[in-house]
């Protein structure tokens, strides 16, 4: 080897360390950022010795797409059982010690004693209360899932907001992708921002890509609408301010096309969009009907009839309606203003033995037909509580059984939403799994192990070093010559 040709290899080996050490520090560097895909420098070897070619990066794209597709599945699924769990937090603990259909059997236990007791002044004030507590629980459950779907849409335009920002983003980096691939540059450092978006867009609303000449990508939602192409697509949504029962929210558009809802316990819906109008649209919606029809059906139930059987008006639980309920249609909303007449309230100068003896909307509806108003009368006492337990149609729209008593339809309705609830979760631990899964397959195959690239380090030093011997070794050759030459 002439002194010519060490020195050509050495300076190559200094070259290619060099950049490979630079390559290894960036690595290390990034070792616990999760967007951050590992490089390593490709050497080739030619007649003009080894050289580094280009800055390769360990993209996997098959585990990308695994990646993104868990993660929004996982998204919407925990959304889900995040808005599940707040309208369940209404109903208390879990127990449901504060749903309705506690308050329903703690009323019937009052109205028993009470008929058991039907001269007891107290038994009676016991009675309303519970009547009271009961009104009110329907009240607040109504409010409350009202308030969750106001919640769920205030979170839909978030996320609108949030989604256009990282389109617009995602542009700027594709952007940036594009012109270092067809200018032959490193476009590692515009791949890695690039895909960082595109993890945080499919937490929002599930997409598939379509990568075109230049490294040029192009998203689309997962049910194959345009989200992006060259420019982002128009994301819109219009905010509500407030919400009442049978109030439809407004739908989110991609590209002019509405956005779907998910579906079912373990949702259909891919990124948390979908989930939050599932909530906000179906399992909020269905509950309230259900609400509405216990409510419905308390109004009809203790409705007073004149003694000539010519009109029906609210007895002891009326509305604001004012009006006894004769369809089988849901009444949106009446579980919001259900209340306790003011007839058989003490405080509010009303006689609560107008439960035993009706009366309560005046002469021609009291029931009792002893004048005297003895205490032996437990007629109307006995038919409310016979009532109560008896079937009657509940409309199908509600989602559970239509033709059960009042108690065991108040009662499904919380097996419903338990049940909801515990699909939901179930599906949200096998979702977190499969994301977990996902994220270190992914992870594994694109990310930096600090081992690899201290091992990597000390390989590069140790040429590094040999690099070194052989320029000292032409040292010494070419002061050897200069000394024999002088």
């Amino acid at each position: 080897m002439s002194l010519t040709s060490a020195l050509n290899t050495a300076q190559s080996i200094f070259n290619n360390t060099g950049t490979q050490s630079s390559v290894v520090s960036n690595n290390i560097a990034n070792a616990g950022n999760k967007d951050y895909v590992r490089r390593q420098a490709m050497i080739t070897t030619s007649l003009n010795g080894a050289q580094v070619v280009q800055i390769s990066r360990a993209q996997e794209d098959p585990l990308l797409r695994q990646y993104l597709k868990s993660n929004a599945q996982d998204s919407a699924q925990q959304t889900l059982l995040n808005g599940i769990t707040d309208i369940k937090s209404v109903l208390g603990g879990n127990d449901y010690e504060t749903s309705p259909s506690e308050y329903l059997s703690a009323f019937r236990d009052k109205l028993g004693a009470f008929a058991a007791s039907p001269n007891n002044t107290i038994a009676a004030q016991g009675a309303v209360t519970a009547a009271q507590d009961l009104a009110n629980s329907l009240n607040n459950a109504s409010s409350y899932v009202q308030q969750a779907r106001l919640n769920a849409d205030k979170s839909i335009d978030q996320q609108v907001t949030t989604l256009n920002s990282l389109l617009s983003q995602f542009e700027t980096a594709n952007n940036a992708v594009k012109l270092a691939t067809s200018s032959g540059g490193d476009a590692s450092q515009a791949l890695d921002q690039r895909d960082g978006l595109l993890k945080q867009i499919s937490s929002i609303v599930g997409v598939t890509t379509t990568t075109r000449a230049n490294n040029d990508m192009v998203l689309y939602t997962s049910d194959g609408t345009t989200l992006f192409e060259t420019i982002p697509r128009s994301v819109t949504f219009a905010a509500t301010k407030s919400y009442s029962a049978g109030m439809d929210g407004n739908k989110v558009y991609i590209d002019g096309v509405a956005l779907a809802s998910g579906a079912g316990g373990t949702t259909s819906g891919q990124g948390s969009l979908q989930a939050l109008l599932q909530v906000r649209d179906d399992v909020a919606p269905t509950f309230q009907s259900q609400l509405d029809e216990i409510a419905k059906g308390l109004v009809s139930m203790f409705s007073e009839t004149s003694t000539d059987g010519t009109t029906t008006l609210p007895g002891l639980f009326t509305w604001s309606g004012g009006t006894t309920p004769t369809s089988g249609d849901i009444i949106d909303g009446i579980a919001g203003s259900i209340s306790v007449s003011s007839a058989v309230i003490t405080s509010a100068g009303g006689d609560p033995m107008k439960l035993r003896d009706g009366a309560i909307n005046g002469a021609a509806y009291d029931q009792n037909p002893d004048p005297n108003k003895s205490g032996g009368y437990t007629a109307q006492l006995d038919k409310l509580n016979n009532a109560l337990g008896a079937k009657m149609n509940f409309n199908t729209a509600a989602g559970i059984d239509s033709n059960v008593s009042i108690m065991d339809f108040a009662s499904n309705s919380i097996g419903w939403l338990e049940q909801y609830r515990s699909d939901a979760d179930g599906a949200a631990e096998n979702t977190s799994a499969a994301l977990s899964r996902s994220d270190e397959a992914y992870s594994n195959e694109t990310g930096v192990n600090l081992d690899e690239e201290l091992t990597l380090m000390l390989d590069i030093e140790q040429s590094y070093k040999a690099a070194t011997k052989i320029l000292n070794a032409v040292d010494e050759m070419l002061k050897s010559l200069l000394d024999i030459a002088s």
